[in-house]
């Protein structure tokens, strides 16, 4: 369970009831960004309260009213979905933070430069993100924010999402160690086994992620393995 001085106080009012959880901000923001979470332990306080911060608590009657269930988990769930969040400055900051890496991460999976092919390093992201003042929201969507970002940096920097197709030819002895991480990177577009026992196959796979893909490979095959984008 999360500790009142760590935990954030989400808010949504309605019919002119304000209904507040105090909740690991951490939780918030995979419930803004769209995820599943269990809140049985993410709240700091079993209680719903018209305002928190006086100690105030809706009572049960109300919240089944309201809510049509007495279900805490649920009942926040709800609050969060729709209401606002109340945070201080360094709480906003640290997810900022956290936001900030994901929607970097992200880009710099997907995203290369159509100049050269190349994927764009996370640093360059960041740098170039910094340079079109970019706000990151710490309770928006990542793939939300990621949108608007790549409109801000296309005039400060060539980029493009995009995928890529790469052709790879293993030898026998190497596919059982490596088929795995290639699924788990890409989508295996064919394979096919070779007269001479080795295996071919190509993989598509987010654009950003190439670098990651050959060092990988050649740390399974022991540099043998064999690449080319396919055009």
């Amino acid at each position: 369970m999360v500790k009142v001085d760590d935990a954030v106080i989400a808010r949504w009012e309605t019919g002119g009831s304000r209904f507040e959880v105090l909740v690991d901000p951490a939780a918030v923001q995979a419930i803004k960004d769209g995820q599943s979470v269990d809140l049985s332990d993410k709240l700091a306080l079993e209680q719903i309260f018209k305002d928190a911060r006086k100690g105030e608590k809706v009572s049960d009657e109300h919240l089944q009213r309201t809510f049509h269930t007495l279900n805490l988990a649920e009942i926040a769930t709800q609050i969060i979905q729709k209401g606002d969040v109340q945070v201080t400055t360094e709480q906003r900051h640290q997810l900022q933070a956290v936001k900030l890496r994901q929607i970097v991460t992200t880009i710099a999976r997907n995203a290369m430069n159509p100049q050269t092919g190349a994927p764009h390093p996370a640093a360059r992201i960041e740098a170039a993100m910094a340079e079109a003042k970019f706000h990151v929201d710490p309770f928006k969507p990542v793939d939300q924010q990621v949108q608007e970002v790549l409109a801000k940096l296309r005039p400060i920097l060539p980029i493009r999402f995009d995928t890529v197709r790469v052709k790879i030819h293993l030898r026998a002895q190497d596919y059982p160690r490596t088929i795995g991480d290639l699924k788990a990177q890409g989508k295996l577009l064919e394979e096919n086994w070779l007269a001479d026992g080795s295996w071919s196959g190509i993989l598509e796979i987010p654009a950003g992620v190439q670098s990651d893909l050959y060092a990988r490979l050649n740390a399974r095959t022991k540099g043998t393995a064999e690449t080319a984008l396919v055009k």
